[in-house]
């Protein structure tokens, strides 16, 4: 009872001495519709990819829900995510209620996470500063930097498409929110329904939420770092060398193999964060130096665990647990409050410092975008054919082979030059052998996986001088009865389908004598 008393002493001295009343925190009509106008401009800045890198995932979860036909070998890869999170099911259901085609309930679903992010940080942004040039600082500096890369963490702040994270980060905003206007029970709430769409990501808000109340409360970090620190290692497997291999692959698990960039990324926010809490304490702005401060501890906090897990080599099996990918709420609050304070002491009124500040952070990141998808449409919009031969070819097997076809192509086929990392199993709806690049990404969450794993990438090595033989292997081993293979094909195969970079040949029963054909 007496913690209790003194949160809501704290909080209402927090209320009660900062110039921005509730009322006037609240989002109007106008606003609204200028967020949303903010966020379809920061969709087309930074482009939008429905079946590139982790849709790969999670997109086949859903088309699974959706039509259990789909996908009946090597279902693991991607169902162990989707086993884990209620975000399939929601996509599902939204189709199934809306009678939407699937690509725009994607579409509308990655919209309201982005706006749903932008909202959180103008109301953020707000409260630190008590006007609204600020919270219109802190939403716009956001909405230039969405796809900035967090560190050296293989993270974005938000994705070019939606998938588990587009709510999480959503929702971490507004977890914080509800923590700093003293609705436990919201905040609560919110976090349960998160922790279904995203556990990683809501874990941290939490330790974030109990950082922030614990500063208010001027209590000492010691009194609750014991209880975040524990961590039940007997419930990780052993590391194998097949998941050794997988872990060696993802070298931003492991903090030590970050580049120097990738540091740097790790400690200018926590500076200018540190700089912005001082600022923040000369103007008496509470709440805003609470974030900052709260920033810095839970920086810390996730730094220590991350180097008991890189350093001594017996804690490799917690690596799955990415405790850096922390920063993804650092970088949030890090945009949101510089922009509030450029807006509140730089920018002012002045639209042309706005333009001067916004439009070359704005174009850097379009043409960015534009050098990671360099062969696909910026905005791969439903219906819009597709600029990319591979999204050519895995439309074309879905619209064509059986499906129960069970495919094999390049192992790091999302790797080559003109993919663009889109998703075979996202886009063509078959089944397919593991591949190096997503496959492995499921592998680091989920180790029952690595031998499977490292069994079939094994098989397709050397896959750029394969012939018929090789496909017939496959045929024998797993029963792959398609291929996808570059131009100008395999001699021996039948290929109904082929571009100017791929075709697509059926793998039949191999003949009793191979030379004769």
């Amino acid at each position: 009872m007496r913690v209790a008393s003194r949160v809501a002493l704290r909080y209402s001295e927090l209320k009660t001495s900062h110039p921005c009343s509730e009322t006037s925190q609240s989002l109007n009509i106008r606003t609204l519709t200028l967020l949303f106008l903010l966020a379809a401009v920061a969709i087309v800045v930074h482009g939008y990819h429905p079946f590139v890198e982790d849709a790969e995932i999670y997109v086949p979860g859903i088309k699974k829900l959706l039509n259990p036909a789909l996908y009946p070998y090597n279902t693991g890869f991607f169902a162990s995510h989707a086993s884990r999170t209620f975000f399939p099911n929601v996509i599902a259901w939204s189709v199934r209620v809306t009678h939407f085609p699937l690509e725009w309930v994607l579409l509308l679903w990655h919209f309201a996470c982005v706006l749903g992010l932008l909202a959180g940080c103008w109301q953020l942004a707000r409260i630190c500063f008590g006007t609204a040039r600020a919270a219109w600082g802190g939403a716009l500096l956001v909405a230039s930097v969405l796809t900035i890369p967090v560190a050296g963490t293989a993270l974005y702040i938000m994705d070019q498409y939606v998938n588990p994270r587009s709510f999480s980060t959503a929702a971490v905003v507004w977890i914080l929110l509800a923590v700093i206007r003293r609705r436990f029970i919201s905040a609560a709430l919110i976090s349960l329904v998160t922790i279904l769409i995203h556990p990683l990501m809501a874990v941290f808000t939490v330790v974030f939420a109990v950082i922030l109340v614990g500063y208010e409360l001027r209590s000492s970090p010691s009194n609750y770092m014991p209880a975040l620190a524990i961590v039940p290692v007997a419930l990780f497997p052993p590391v194998t060398s097949a998941y050794r291999q997988v872990l060696d692959s993802h070298s931003y698990f492991f903090i030590l193999q970050w580049q120097w960039y990738e540091c740097l990324g790790l400690i200018g926010p926590l500076v200018i964060l540190w700089l912005l809490g001082r600022m923040a304490m000369r103007k008496q702005l509470l709440i805003l130096n609470s974030l900052c401060a709260s920033s810095v501890i839970f920086s810390a906090i996730f730094f220590v665990v991350t180097l008991a897990i890189t350093v001594p080599p017996q804690f490799a099996r917690l690596a799955e647990l990415q405790p850096m990918r922390s920063l993804q709420l650092i970088y949030i609050l890090l945009f949101a409050i510089s922009g509030g304070a450029l807006a509140e002491y730089l920018l002012r009124d002045e639209v042309w410092r706005w333009l001067v500040l916004l439009s070359p952070l704005s174009v850097g990141m379009f043409y960015a975008q534009r050098q990671l998808f360099p062969d696909t449409h910026h905005l791969e919009l439903p219906g819009r054919n597709p600029a990319n031969q591979w999204v050519e070819t895995f439309i074309w097997i879905r619209a064509n082979t059986p499906l129960n076809a069970y495919f094999a192509l390049d192992p790091d086929h999302m790797r080559l030059s003109g993919e663009d990392q889109h998703g075979c199993r996202a886009i063509a709806e078959r089944s397919m052998l593991a591949d190096r690049v997503k496959d492995s990404g499921a592998v680091s969450m989920f180790p029952a996986l690595a031998g499977t794993w490292l069994e079939q990438v094994s098989d397709e090595n050397g896959w750029s001088r394969f012939g018929a033989e090789d496909f017939w292997r496959l045929q024998a081993k797993y029963g792959v009865d398609w291929v996808v293979i570059p131009q100008p094909g395999v001699r021996g195969l039948d290929c109904p389908f082929h571009n100017s970079t791929l075709a697509v040949c059926r793998v039949r029963n191999q003949p009793q004598n191979p030379r004769t054909q």
